[in-house]
């Protein structure tokens, strides 16, 4: 089985935006933040995915990644 890879890091150079800011914009502590952005996380809410894509101007798929095993 694959996996889902976060490609947060990414998008914010796009955006130009820093953790701290989307941290704030988004409305999570910036420790929650850098764990979704450096993919330490298992899962993530539905809630906070969509505020953080709204604040990107992005849609979900620009930030999950699927990847196969190999």
């Amino acid at each position: 089985m694959g996996k889902i890879i976060l490609r947060l890091d990414r998008m914010m150079v796009e955006r130009k935006i820093s953790l701290n800011e989307l941290a704030e914009r988004v409305g999570i502590s910036n420790v929650n933040l850098s764990k979704i952005k450096n993919n330490k996380v298992t899962a993530i809410r539905f809630s906070t995915l969509a505020a953080i894509c709204d604040v990107l101007d992005c849609e979900a798929g620009d930030i999950l990644e699927y990847q196969r095993d190999k």
